[in-house]
């Protein structure tokens, strides 16, 4: 399937012929959809803490993170693109000199767009559109209201106006305040302040995409100081980009390679399981994992502090246990007292069904990244959630499953589905350092038969792509897993421009 010119080009992108060669296999075998065995659930690997317990993980997690490297992780490369799907349509679809709004709205059902332009005057970017608006179209006051609409929606996503169109997502103006809006990414530090410091100093690190890296550098400098005056707090912020060796090669519904009008090969981002890579590099005692559109008024930021302290408290908790474990089976001598003590631990709090009992089987086990994931009641939102599932070697462990991994042509893996009662928001709480204070290397736990096949278009072509295991799914198939239920006030992704006229992106000052 590859020619020359393929070759030149794949070992100029930074791949290799065998992994493009593989990856074009894949598309011909296919990848195995996940095998869900049941949800987990209250008491079946869903733990609630009862309030105050909360308070002694709180206050564990504060007695010890004063010696522990705190780091948040942040993945910001997304493009704020899909946010404004339906108003890319409305400017395709739209023409204020052939016919009037009203007439629009009601021909098709238009509910976003409506919603939209009856909410203007609440979104943090208004005062900026306006501006740009004054700049850009002089007869703006003059028209009817489809033209002025028109001229709104133009100003904010074309690149001579404000180009939020291909603005990073953590740029855009979320929260309107009395004095000033604020990006997503300024509310990620700003929250960092309050559960992911030490010291009086925050440590975050963002994956961003390399073009948009200087308005992140630029941003950072205009907030930082406001930043530090409200809490006190010193930000530091390092980044990583995604990196072009985790790409993959597009193919046709044919499995054929997919070309471009040049005959190029086509070759895309292999999802966010991609970021394993830059996880890896990160060295720290805990690691929080939020995703950038996650984001709430500042008002309810202790109440989400608080959930956060709550599942670092149950790691680092955890994580004590595991290792004085590991220096028992490091040594020479352990009672069988202690082998079923062991024993014991991994199947109340670590989850773990299929218990070794050799001290080299308990100690395998042991010796694994931990994660702590929060865990909120299903609201029916897209996306993955917790469920017992089945590996390859038939053994059954606690994953965070994406829906796109399972078959919903079989019955009864669409029963189980269809039975999920919790959802996961990517509000993770990382132990990535061994007993001796050693880094992981997090590949060596990633399960490489946990990826999909989505389907995708490239100039209104239908395409085929790989999308790696995910970050908080196949990327961390054997971390030692703990679900805690947490509550929806925690969960806030800003997945299209409405969700920000919510209550929890509504500031009240």
């Amino acid at each position: 399937m590859l020619n020359q010119k393929d070759v030149q080009q794949i070992k100029e992108s930074g791949l290799t012929v065998e992994s493009v060669a593989k990856q074009l296999e894949t598309f011909v075998r296919g990848i195995p959809y996940a095998k869900i065995v049941t949800t987990a659930s209250i008491g079946n690997g869903i733990e609630q803490i009862s309030e105050e317990n909360q308070q002694k993980l709180i206050n564990f997690f504060e007695s010890e993170k004063q010696q522990l490297e705190l780091v948040k992780f942040v993945p910001a490369s997304g493009a704020a693109t899909r946010m404004f799907k339906f108003l890319h349509q409305f400017l395709e679809d739209y023409d204020p000199n052939e016919q009037t709004l009203n007439k629009y709205l009601k021909k098709r059902n238009h509910k976003e767009l409506e919603t939209f332009l009856n909410n203007l005057k609440d979104f943090a970017f208004v005062n900026e559109v306006r501006k740009k608006i004054r700049e850009l179209y002089l007869d703006y006051k003059t028209n009817k209201k489809g033209k002025r609409a028109h001229y709104f929606v133009k100003a904010m996503l074309k690149p001579e106006g404000l180009g939020f169109r291909n603005m990073p997502k953590g740029l855009i103006p979320f929260h309107k305040y009395k004095k000033y809006y604020t990006t997503a990414f300024e509310e990620q530090l700003y929250e960092a302040a309050f559960y992911a410091s030490a010291k009086d100093n925050a440590y975050l690190h963002f994956t961003f995409s390399e073009e948009h890296v200087t308005k992140f550098k630029d941003e950072f400098e205009a907030v930082k100081n406001r930043l530090t005056k409200l809490t006190k707090i010193n930000f530091h912020i390092s980044y990583s980009f995604q990196k072009k060796q985790t790409d993959t090669i597009a193919v046709t519904e044919e499995n054929r390679p997919f070309r471009d009008e040049e005959g190029n090969l086509i070759f895309r981002p292999s999802g966010h399981g991609a970021l394993l890579e830059n996880l890896n590099e990160v060295n720290a005692d805990i690691v929080f994992i939020k995703n950038i559109d996650n984001v709430i008024t500042r008002e309810h930021v202790e109440e989400v502090a608080h959930y956060k302290k709550v599942l670092a408290g149950k790691l680092l908790w955890l994580q004590q246990r595991v290792f004085e474990f590991l220096e028992k089976l490091s040594s020479e001598n352990i009672s069988d007292e202690e082998v079923k003590e062991i024993q014991s631990f991994l199947w109340n709090h670590l989850n773990c069904k299929e218990l070794p009992n050799t001290k080299k089987g308990l100690y395998n086990k042991l010796n694994r990244p931990l994660r702590v994931c929060g865990v909120v009641k299903n609201t029916g939102a897209p996306g993955g959630g917790p469920f017992w599932a089945k590996d390859n070697n038939d053994e059954i462990t606690l994953q965070i499953v994406e829906t796109a991994q399972i078959d919903k042509n079989d019955e009864h893996q669409k029963a189980i589905l269809n039975e999920a009662t919790h959802f996961n928001p990517v509000d993770l709480v990382c132990g990535i350092r061994n007993f001796k204070g050693e880094k992981f290397d997090l590949k060596n736990f990633c399960d490489p038969n946990t990826g999909f096949i989505s389907l995708k278009s490239q100039n209104g072509k239908p395409l085929k792509a790989l999308e790696l295991p995910g970050l908080w799914n196949g990327a961390m198939a054997k971390w030692n897993s703990v679900f805690v239920e947490v509550p929806l006030l925690t969960f806030n992704p800003v997945k299209t421009v409405n969700d920000l006229l919510q209550p929890e992106h509504r500031p009240n000052s």
